[in-house]
């Protein structure tokens, strides 16, 4: 999974939520969001506090100057324990009213009719919103949409040119599509006998996802990445395996350990963010000299996209103050100054059309933002909102299992999507 995921808040993790006696449908509250925005309202966020206090106070202080009689508690959870944090609050009636989650978060709670249906509460804003943001935070087999679209991101892919050509690699000409990776990832395995890797990961659902598997049916009862397209792509990954193409820690990595491999020059592509330059420009000055910088590589023709939201508690008391909280959070306006701040992206309509995220001034950080804005009018969400992080972890098992030769490719993602299928009815 890219760094640019964990831009803000810690990569999301998904767990079963113990909800099944919290209700279902809308919940508690009202869905009628029309009524005197007034009323104090509780707004969490997701490890944000150290290094945006001041934006968020700020916010705050304008949105209680806009609505007198409002009164806004901010609280900030750290990244670790996000997931049971919320759980908690579910089952335990304590959930605040406005809620930063990501979409797989907002599964759980949509189920359990903890999550307000912003289609019925506020559907007059969605025209406000990129369409593929919107429809991020929509879970199939049911109707509605259950948060705010908020900041996203995605990013390239970069490669060291210096292990490029000493590999005998166009360093110029960097791979476009997935063919083009495998092969010249073969070849550098082979020139370096098998001491420099390209790739550190083994592929997620998201790779999957951008090869043109199709991941679930369209009713989100079964899913369906086992089929001959995802056989193909693991196949062609255990091919890499054995050749040393693809690092013999792979099994194990995190976006961490692969970025780290990147840095030392063990593997030659890595996929990252605009932030990962100034890392490189700090702790590598060598690599930054020589990295090269090319497109995510898809089949598919959509990029990957990470996505956070803005939720609403339909238990919310103060549906009118909550939902237009909410908005104010993710509207064009505040994304905008936010994205300044920190390298995200906008999710509302026009806003990446700003010369901010259009005109290049010649430097690497503005080519990366430029080209990953362009990038995002199209992107895809490609992890399924219910896919948990325990079928992640059944997933990535399968998948060592065929890269070491214990099953076959067809065998392994056969078992993986039996054991996900499982726990998705688990899920109720």
């Amino acid at each position: 999974m890219p760094v640019s995921r964990r831009t803000l808040a810690a990569a999301a993790v998904c767990v079963v939520l113990p909800l099944s006696g919290c209700g279902s449908g809308d919940g508690g509250g009202s869905t009628d969001a029309s009524g005197k925005i007034e009323g104090d309202i509780t707004f969490q966020t997701w490890n944000l506090r150290a290094n945006f206090k001041d934006y968020f106070e700020g916010l705050i202080a304008d949105f209680e100057k806009k609505y007198p009689g409002t009164d806004v508690k901010w609280v900030d959870q750290p990244a670790e324990g996000y997931a049971d944090k919320i759980s908690a609050d579910a089952a335990g009636g304590t959930l605040p009213d406005v809620v930063n989650v990501s979409p797989d978060l907002v599964a759980p709670l949509a189920k359990a009719g903890l999550a307000m249906d912003l289609d019925k509460a506020a559907s007059q804003y969605k025209k406000e919103y990129l369409p593929g943001a919107w429809a991020s935070h929509q879970i199939p087999g049911m109707t509605g949409t259950y948060a705010f679209p908020w900041y996203l991101n995605t990013g390239p892919l970069f490669y060291n040119k210096t292990l490029f050509e000493e590999a005998g690699l166009d360093a110029e000409q960097p791979p476009k599509t997935y063919d083009e990776v495998f092969d010249a990832a073969l070849k550098m395995a082979k020139e370096t006998d098998g001491k420099v890797a390209t790739l550190a990961n083994v592929p997620t659902i998201e790779d999957f996802g951008r090869y043109g598997v199709p991941l679930m049916n369209k009713e989100g009862t079964a899913f369906t990445f086992n089929d001959a397209k995802g056989v193909e792509l693991l196949a062609r990954y255990k091919e890499l395996y054995d050749a040393k193409a693809l690092d013999p820690q792979a099994l194990t990595a995190t976006p961490e350990s692969s970025g780290k491999k990147f840095l030392t020059g063990a593997v030659a592509m890595n996929p990252g963010s605009a932030l990962d330059l100034g890392n490189f420009k700090k702790q590598a000055p060598n690599l930054y000299k020589n990295i090269g910088i090319t497109d995510q590589i898809t089949s598919t023709g959509h990029v990957n996209m990470y996505v956070m939201g803005v939720m609403v508690n339909a238990q919310t008391k103060r549906t009118p103050a909550a939902v237009a909280f909410a908005h104010y959070v993710t509207d064009a306006a505040h994304q905008m100054s936010f994205a300044k701040q920190v390298a995200i992206f906008p999710s509302t309509a026009g806003s990446l059309d700003d010369p901010y995220f259009t005109k290049e001034d010649g430097t690497d950080e503005t080519r990366v933002r430029v080209a990953a804005a362009k990038s995002l009018k199209n992107a895809v969400n490609y992890t399924p909102v219910l896919f948990s992080e325990q079928m992640k972890t059944e997933l990535r098992n399968e998948v060592a299992k065929a890269l070491q030769g214990k099953e076959s490719p067809k065998q392994a993602l056969d078992n993986a999507v039996g054991a996900c299928d499982k726990l998705l009815q688990q899920q109720g």
